[in-house]
């Protein structure tokens, strides 16, 4: 029997997506920051945006008003910019349309709208923002936040000695209100892990952390901030530096504290975690499977526990920004906050300093790609242009389409940005590498490449060239520039034939590892497949290679091999393995203790790992991105598509931040219908890919129901 659709489109006045109540522009950004007034503007034309009330459904018209002088701007005066009635759907990064502002100054601004009946809102709340005195171009980074995170909760172990447990592992250090009678010290002992008499792990293992501390009380009522010491390896040149107000903090959970004075309370001992803004309620997820529940709890924070550094860094034992690293951590933050300038921030960081892995490299457009379709905002991009096509690597084309890291040379070196040009990029893969391969610590093991044999031309550095080239085909085209796109575009087509002639086992229906190899891996078929690169009559094959392979990868590979799966509609095996419980699984990592996604799967995979790597949270960008399959469809979310594969599950309900306000989408399975109930924010185009059938059904702002029966 036929499925039947049917569509319901309800538009709401009430939209509950970005501001439920306001009738004026709300969300208001400068330079895509939220609360411009906490920092200083580096661009001295920055741009504006805001999210256009429920009721208007869409935007025909906009005024933006800037001055230096809040009172005149209550009085509708834009002294410094007066817009005028601009007409334009656009309501995200709106260009200062005037000379440029001033040095080290400030200024307020509002904006209001004009509906599709030509009928003006009123005019949003005024914001404030200053500048800086800027040195060449670069973006602007949020500022930093403090949380002060009480003990949920306490064990005693003897007079004076307790454990508090402040129930998550964060960045921070520990704040302790006290009043003493008497010269007395404390001995504190941090750390992530407890060990099996219920106590801090002193010895926890890898890069686990623990430290211990004295602190020398003084008589009378005193707070205390811990002094605690800097870890030399993540404080090295190498590393990204805290500003000297924050002062060295370490992850930790646990606060073992002896000689605790009688008269104390529990409430006096504090966890306080410092992160990146962050707006918890920006995003959010349930499900009918408890477990997917939990791994979405788990990765989401991840991306705010890791964001201490304003830049996205590996973890605690190195804070070092990879771009690999860096991709799933910006694709989870964009999904989970309605916030940019961080990663827009570590985009432009990588310009100068890349890191040596090929494929590392290589995820540099890639970055720059999503921060576009996400913002619409492709200021970065041209700023950075030159600098971005030599990052495609395009240089190395032995003439059919495929490279190899062997043909780099000093001025290649030079021109994707590396200061010290004897250097040299290597494939990586993944990562770790199995011992034979590069005399890994750990002896004997197999690492986390599926048996990869390296060879010169590497199946997986060429589907990540394939994508890049495809990436920089469409930005070029997005600033005008014809030549360029036609190039990039036609070195991608020259890619995907040679890959296909000479990287395809065509006996058995699947990729290689490499030219002259005679190994496939889970690594070569999945990344050719997520980015495109199987035709349509090698998919079954490719899929069925792949899912015979299971978790055979690292947690970074698993963002490539969850793309994969859902490129090839295969969502019940996608969702299976997100709520996989073994050891090689996010349910893992829960069970283990850590409340930051690790390093690795578990400790026996990499006994060096940490577990405080936000590399480990690709479902935070899987589940609302592939999972529920919210993506934009065009740059700035002008047009968003919903493409659902829930696999199994019967309810789910999810909300995602956009630059445009929120989609918030729900489903139930009945026992004779499934129901989708999705809320477009205003000013969003989208499509609905019906599953199954891949009917598109338009969706409309506010309100839309779709039942298949």
């Amino acid at each position: 029997m036929k499925k039947q659709l049917f569509l319901l489109i309800a538009v709401c006045l009430l939209t509950g997506a970005g501001d439920p109540v306001s009738r004026v522009p709300s969300g208001l950004m400068v330079e895509l920051i939220r609360q411009p007034e906490k920092v200083k503007i580096m661009d001295l034309k920055p741009e504006f945006s805001w999210i256009v009330p429920g009721y208007a459904k869409s935007q025909t018209a906009f005024q933006i008003l800037v001055s230096a002088d809040r009172k005149k701007l209550t009085e509708d005066s834009g002294d410094i910019w007066d817009s005028k009635k601009t007409f334009g759907s656009n309501s995200s990064c709106v260009e200062f349309g005037s000379d440029e502002l001033r040095h080290n100054s400030t200024y307020f601004w509002k904006v209001r709208i004009w509906n599709s009946r030509n009928r003006p809102s009123g005019y949003s709340e005024i914001q404030q923002f200053s500048t800086d005195d800027p040195d060449g171009y670069h973006s602007t980074s949020d500022r930093f936040e403090y949380t002060f995170n009480e003990s949920s909760g306490l064990a005693k172990f003897s007079k004076g000695h307790w454990l508090f447990d402040f129930g998550k592992d964060a960045f921070g250090t520990l704040l302790i209100r006290t009043s003493s009678h008497k010269n007395d010290t404390l001995v504190i002992h941090l750390g992530e892990k407890t060990a099996s008499d219920g106590k801090v792990d002193r010895n926890p293992g890898g890069s686990i952390r623990y430290q211990k501390v004295i602190l020398p009380l003084t008589p009378g009522k005193n707070e205390y901030v811990l002094n605690l010491l800097p870890d030399t390896r993540n404080t090295g040149p190498a590393a990204i530096h805290l500003p000297d107000t924050i002062g060295v903090i370490t992850p930790f959970r646990y606060a073992e504290i002896e000689n605790f004075p009688e008269d104390m309370m529990p409430e006096d001992v504090v966890q306080r975690a410092v992160t990146y803004c962050f707006d918890d309620s920006a995003s959010s997820f349930t499900s009918s499977d408890s477990i997917l529940n939990q791994v979405w709890d788990i990765c989401k924070y991840s991306v705010k526990a890791t964001s201490f550094a304003g830049i996205y860094v590996d973890g605690d034992r190195e804070r070092i920004p990879y771009e690999a690293d860096a991709y799933i951590n910006q694709l989870g933050h964009y999904y989970t906050d309605r916030e940019y300038s961080m990663g827009r921030v570590t985009n432009e960081y990588f310009i100068r300093h890349p890191t040596w892995p090929t494929e590392w490299i290589l995820h540099t457009i890639p970055l720059f790609y999503n921060d576009f379709m996400f913002t619409g905002n492709i200021e970065s991009v041209k700023e950075f242009y030159a600098e971005l096509k030599h990052k495609t690597l395009f240089m190395l084309d032995r003439g059919d389409g495929l490279i190899s890291s062997k043909n780099v040379t000093d001025e290649i070196m030079k021109s994707i940005g590396f200061a010290n040009v004897k250097e040299r990029i290597r494939d990586i893969v993944d990562w770790p590498p199995a011992q034979k391969d590069t005399g890994w610590k750990l002896a004997g093991s197999e690492g986390e490449r599926d048996g990869y044999e390296m060879t010169d031309i590497n199946t997986v550095v060429n589907a990540f060239y394939y994508n890049g080239l495809v990436m920089m085909s469409k930005l070029s085209g997005y600033l005008g520039k014809t030549k360029d796109s036609v190039f990039f575009s036609g070195e991608a087509l020259k890619t995907y034939r040679s890959f296909n002639e000479k990287l395809f086992d065509k006996v058995n229906g699947i990729y290689i590892d490499g030219e002259g190899s005679h190994h496939s891996s889970l690594h070569a078929n999945m990344t050719a497949l997520a980015f495109g690169l199987v035709p349509e009559e090698n998919i079954r094959p490719v899929t069925e290679f792949i899912k015979s392979r299971g978790m055979a990868c690292s947690v970074y590979g698993s963002q490539y091999l969850l793309e994969a799966l859902y490129r090839a509609g295969e969502d019940q095996y996608a969702l299976g393995l997100l709520t996989a419980t073994n050891d090689r699984s996010w349910y893992n990592m829960i069970r283990s203790g850590s409340t930051i996604t690790m390093e690795a799967w578990d400790m026996k995979y990499k006994p060096n790992s940490d577990w405080n790597h936000a590399w480990g949270a690709t479902p935070a960008n899987i589940i609302p991105g592939l999972l529920w399959g919210i993506a934009p469809a065009e740059p700035g979310f002008a047009k968003a598509v919903i493409r659902p594969q829930l696999g199994s599950l019967i309810y789910s309900k999810i909300t995602v931040p956009t630059i445009r306000g929120s989609i918030i989408a729900e489903f139930r399975e009945k026992s004779n219908s499934k129901e989708y109930s999705v809320t477009i924010p205003a000013n969003m185009k989208c499509d609905f890919i019906t599953p199954g059938s891949g009917k598109v059904v338009s969706l409309v702002s506010g309100y839309n129901k779709i039942v298949i029966k």
